[in-house]
């Protein structure tokens, strides 16, 4: 597989990363995850929160985490209510995540 040329647009990519969520910058678009919503961000490396992809077009895959989202769920969240319970590793308590 080749590298992209230098230069050339780059479809998403993490521009920051607070105390308090990540900044994404996916398809001409800036988004905010933050870590009360998206929790399985917090704590992880940083170079793996950075390997983030632009699968089909829209679809996020970040490989060395292993999480998927989608788009749509970044521009429309009131659409997806669901929630998934998590347990914190620091206090074993659950919490309610995006799913």
């Amino acid at each position: 597989m080749r590298s992209e040329k230098r230069g050339k647009n780059i479809s998403a990519s993490v521009e920051n990363i607070t105390p308090f969520g990540i900044w994404l910058f996916v398809k001409d678009k800036e988004y905010f995850l933050s870590y009360t919503d998206y929790p399985y961000f917090k704590d992880q490396p940083l170079h793996s929160i950075q390997q983030v992809q632009l699968l089909h077009g829209y679809h996020l895959y970040w490989p060395l985490l292993d999480i998927d989202l989608e788009i749509d769920v970044l521009d429309h969240p009131t659409q997806y209510p669901l929630k998934s319970r998590l347990a914190t590793p620091r206090t074993g308590k659950k919490t309610l995540v995006h799913s």
